[in-house]
């Protein structure tokens, strides 16, 4: 079952207290220039600034929302390489209950420092069978609520006011290009677009070391990955599942692949051009912009939304570096 445009105000207005209205961008600079000169117009939805740095917050914050108060009252757990653990420690600590939370061992250290700083106790596991299991641990000793990191009506629900609120901010949109992690914010992003405006392509990008969603796509059902090799961790997650999976399926107009070259090209022109130091996942997006959607962008009116900027300055470097 989707959710429609009343439910999306809905959970905006329940998210208002706890997230931001994050702001749109114009994007001109000598490279944008070259690629499109004066044949297209391209936006930055900039959910970078969003509260604990990227759009899980949104998908957390609702699911605890929803709850009843004594299954909050029990606490909040999650299992996240990084970026969603944020978000859930975040949500915790805006409703004034507890989180633990099972993080995969090669987590960025700033999200580790994030979970920290908003109150959580943080589990490391060493891969994401282990810390599945270790968070089923937890939810029976300790009665936690387990919030999904990409799966489910709600987390989609909650990405969903993302696209909603960018359709509001840049009325007769042609295409939006969005990353794709699980499938919970394209999932949710397309059909609030959809919702807005039938006629605006919504693009999804995935790095070709994790292309979960593509092959799912083309497989006509949710598919498993052998292996993800990607420096975009933050869209690597090794399966897809039913809910996200359909709503990609139904509103998503393709799901392109950009590599990690393409990706660490277009880190690089947005600290250059737009002077946003973003995380891979972040670049994605950009990165389609400039290689794959290229052409079939020309003349258009294209948002890219730069999802998230957890990373510290070493890995910045270092992804940068390679």
């Amino acid at each position: 079952m989707s959710f429609s445009r009343a439910d999306i105000a809905e959970a905006a207005a329940r998210l208002r207290p706890y997230v931001r209205r994050t702001p749109v961008m114009p994007w001109r600079g000598p490279t944008i220039d070259a690629l499109f000169g004066d044949q297209a117009e391209i936006f930055l939805k900039l959910e970078l600034f969003q509260v604990t740095g990227t759009f899980k917050v949104r998908g957390a914050m609702i699911n605890a929302l929803a709850l009843p108060p004594e299954a909050l009252a029990a606490g909040l757990t999650a299992v996240s390489a990084g970026n969603h653990a944020v978000a859930v420690a975040y949500a915790a600590h805006a409703l004034g209950t507890s989180a633990k939370v099972v993080m995969i061992e090669t987590a960025n250290p700033f999200r580790v420092s994030l979970c920290r700083h908003y109150g959580a106790e943080v589990v490391m596991a060493g891969d994401g069978a282990s810390a599945f299991a270790r968070v089923e641990e937890i939810k029976a000793a300790e009665g936690r609520a387990f919030i999904h990191p990409f799966e489910g009506p709600l987390t989609a629900l909650g990405s969903a006011t993302l696209g909603a609120e960018l359709a509001e901010q840049l009325p007769h949109l042609d295409a939006v290009i969005v990353a794709v992690g699980g499938g919970g914010l394209p999932g949710g992003v397309s059909r609030a677009l959809k919702l807005a405006d039938p006629r605006i392509a919504v693009f999804g990008v995935e790095p070709e070391g994790a292309d979960n969603m593509r092959r799912s796509l083309d497989a006509g059902e949710p598919v498993k990955l052998a292996r993800i090799d990607t420096i975009a961790d933050s869209l690597a997650p090794p399966y897809s599942l039913p809910y996200s999976f359909a709503l990609c399926r139904d509103h998503l107009d393709d799901v392109v692949l950009v590599s990690d070259d393409e990706i660490r090209a277009a880190m690089k022109l947005l600290f250059a051009e737009a002077k946003l130091a973003v995380e891979p996942a972040g670049a994605a997006a950009t990165a389609a912009l400039c290689g794959r959607l290229r052409e079939r962008l020309r003349g258009k009116r294209t948002a890219i939304i730069v999802c998230g900027a957890n990373i510290d300055l070493a890995s910045f470097e270092k992804a940068l570096g390679q």
